[in-house]
């Protein structure tokens, strides 16, 4: 229980942690991404500019209606330094120009500003651009302007190259992706070593319930057991009652009740012993269901079985028992009177499939995994008519994980109630 805990606490921590480096690397990356599109944009509204002779003093997007007026007073210097002059931005960038006429016709290519691209291949480029009638997009590694020139009755097709943009790019995300990594595995192996401490308090608690329900029940068997003897006593003597009867049942109850407490701390405390053996898992369930029959048949409640033989099963032989004669006994308690039980065991998959369904007379109003929780009785007022303790499922639980089995709950039909329990094989 205690390592559930701790390993319940690592999980929790580290999934808000991974949470909090994915938005914070991600944020990152993405404003990165598009500050460098906004910046590309800009160069290549300033080399458009430049090549339809608009050229300003000042940097602007390219678009003539929104360039700087020469009166306006100049705008303050950014906070994070002087901004980046147009000039030397288009003297740092690497493209090339096509001029064609208005039907397409290349009229000249400037490819002296790229070292990787010739005439011919550049004409073809801007070919394909023309064909698709696109003004403004991206082609490859390159980011492309069409504008057409009135005066000299051409179009205009700007070519700039992104490709170290998008390097930049690239490295900040991969140099992040790298540090959030090493952050994440040093923050796992904080988390692990700092686990114990948080949950230190909460450890030393359960333990102390634990041994509290331990030491409880071996002393209240002395007591038990004197009162049941001097129960038969008094019997001896004076002959059996309803007095004598009605302390015999609240003992038996109270000895069964202590029993099942005891195993629920053993297992809690991982001090139960688990021996586990080779053994026919189809013999076992069979001879369990036919225990029950004659229970079930003076309450007119019909088994069906369909277990399917030679399935064999590696677990404690002892605890299965016990888990077989838990979810019988509870399959009693909660049949409606002439209603059914079906008992199934098959091959599933990788493993063994062990389901066993009753009708009943209305279902629990919560949802199927509350019915495994400690103490919960379908009888919210728990008056004992069905007799039980609220404890067997949390035991056939337990019992089912310890030995590395799991065990699941569904309602079916609308007045049915089906345990599954699966043991890998």
């Amino acid at each position: 229980m205690i390592r559930a805990l701790q390993k319940k606490f690592v999980i929790t921590s580290m999934t808000a942690i991974s949470v909090l480096l994915l938005v914070l690397l991600g944020g990152i990356n993405i404003t990165n991404i598009v500050l460098s599109e906004k910046e590309t944009s800009r160069t290549l509204g300033w080399i458009t500019a430049q090549e339809l002779g608009e050229f300003p003093d000042k940097p602007f997007s390219g678009n003539k209606s929104t360039a700087p007026d020469a009166d306006k007073p100049p705008e303050p210097p950014s906070p994070f330094g002087q901004e980046r002059n147009a000039k030397d931005a288009i003297l740092s960038s690497n493209y090339f120009v096509v001029r064609t006429d208005l039907t397409g016709e290349v009229l000249s290519t400037d490819v002296t500003r790229v070292s990787t691209l010739s005439e011919e291949d550049a004409a073809a480029l801007a070919s394909a651009i023309w064909q698709a009638a696109d003004t403004d997009g991206t082609s490859g590694r390159y980011k492309y302007s069409v504008r057409a020139d009135e005066e000299k009755e051409e179009v205009v097709l700007i070519f700039l190259d992104t490709s170290q943009d998008l390097l930049s790019s690239l490295r900040v995300l991969l140099l992040s992706a790298a540090l959030g990594v090493l952050c994440w595995i040093l923050m796992l192996l904080l988390v692990i070593l700092l686990s114990k401490r948080a949950i230190r308090p909460f450890a030393e608690n359960m333990q102390k319930q634990k041994q509290f329900v331990t030491n409880a029940g071996h002393e209240i068997k002395t007591p038990l057991a004197i009162i049941l003897a001097n129960t038969d006593a008094m019997e001896l003597y004076n002959g059996e009652n309803k007095w004598s009867r009605n302390i015999r049942e609240q003992v038996n109850r109270l000895n069964g009740l202590m029993k099942n407490l005891l195993t629920l701390a053993r297992m809690d405390e991982a001090t139960l012993q688990i021996t586990p053996t080779d053994f026919s898992f189809s013999a076992l369930v069979q001879e369990n269901a036919d225990a029950f029959a004659e229970p079930f048949a003076l309450r007119r409640i019909t088994m069906r079985s369909d277990i399917r033989p030679d399935l064999w099963l590696h677990a404690d032989q002892g605890h299965i028992t016990q888990l077989l004669s838990i979810l019988l006994e509870n399959a009693l308690k909660y049949t409606n009177d002439g209603g059914f039980v079906t008992v199934t065991l098959k091959k599933e998959g990788r493993g063994t499939l062990l389901q066993i369904a009753n009708t009943c007379d209305a279902l629990p109003d919560v949802p199927p995994a509350r019915l495994f929780d400690r103490f919960y009785r379908a009888d919210a007022a728990r008056t004992q008519k069905k007799g039980g303790y609220g404890i067997g499922l949390s035991v056939a639980q337990s019992i089912t994980e310890a030995n590395r089995g799991q065990i699941t709950a569904e309602y079916k039909d609308g007045n049915k109630i089906c345990f599954s329990v699966f043991f890998r094989s």
